[in-house]
C-alpha cells in the first residue's frame, strides 16, 4: 500500500506541476461518478488509503481503491481516456521521471510487459499517464 501511495503522490505532484492552462482537475471513481475541482491553490496528499485534495473551495477525500482516473481539463467534464491513444499504434513508454523504458508494438503489449506502476505512454504527439496494477 505504501508503494501505491508513493506512486500516486509522485503522479499527483507531476500532474499539478503540469496544470498550465487547465482550470479543473477532474476525478472519476470506479462507478463512473466525476468530481471536478478548480486548480486554484490546489494541493493533494495521501493519508493512508485516502487521497485528500484541497483547493480554494474546500477539501474532498477520495478512497484510492475507488479512484479510476484523474485528469486536467479546461471544463468541469472529462473525455474518455480510452480514446486518447490509438491502441493499435506503436507506443513509447517512459517512467514518471522521464526515463525511456522502450518502444512496444501497441498499448496492450506495453501494459503486459511492464511491472506494476505508473508510466507515461506516447504515440506521436499524444501522451497519457497509465497505471498498471
Amino acid at each position: 500500500m505504501r508503494k501505491i501511495g508513493l506512486v500516486l503522490a509522485i503522479l499527483v505532484c507531476t500532474m499539478i506541476a503540469q496544470a498550465g492552462e487547465y482550470a479543473y482537475l477532474v476525478f472519476t471513481n470506479t462507478s463512473g461518478t466525476t468530481t471536478a475541482l478548480t486548480v486554484s491553490n490546489l494541493s493533494a496528499t495521501v493519508s493512508g488509503s485516502t487521497l485528500v485534495v484541497t483547493n480554494d473551495d474546500g477539501t474532498v477525500n477520495f478512497t484510492l481503491t475507488e479512484l479510476a482516473s484523474m485528469q486536467f481539463s479546461t471544463t468541469d467534464t472529462v473525455t474518455a481516456l480510452e480514446n486518447v491513444l490509438d491502441g493499435d499504434l506503436p507506443v513509447q513508454v517512459y517512467s514518471i521521471d522521464g526515463t525511456s523504458l522502450g518502444t512496444f508494438d501497441n498499448l496492450v503489449q506495453a501494459a503486459q510487459q511492464l511491472g506494476a506502476g505508473a508510466y507515461v505512454v506516447s504515440n506521436g504527439n499524444i501522451s497519457q499517464t497509465i497505471v498498471v496494477k
